[in-house]
């Protein structure tokens, strides 16, 4: 179960990160060396989201399912 919830926690620092780096890339318009780096930024976050995220939504919905 500790597993689960540090997952849980990874993934909610994910979120924020990707929320943040968005946030940033629309404030890019004059400064294009943002707007490039906060792409770079989020095809990583990208990335963590397929390893983490997406691991923790599906264990989240098959939990879901075994409690209905």
């Amino acid at each position: 179960m500790e597993t689960q919830e540090n997952l849980n926690e990874i993934n909610e620092k994910i979120r924020r990160l990707k929320q943040t780096a968005q946030d940033l890339n629309r404030d890019a318009d004059d400064f294009p060396a943002l707007a490039r780096n906060t792409a770079r930024i989020l095809a990583s976050i990208k990335m963590l989201e397929l390893n983490i995220s997406d691991v923790t939504d599906l264990q989240e919905s098959q939990k879901n399912e075994t409690t209905n």
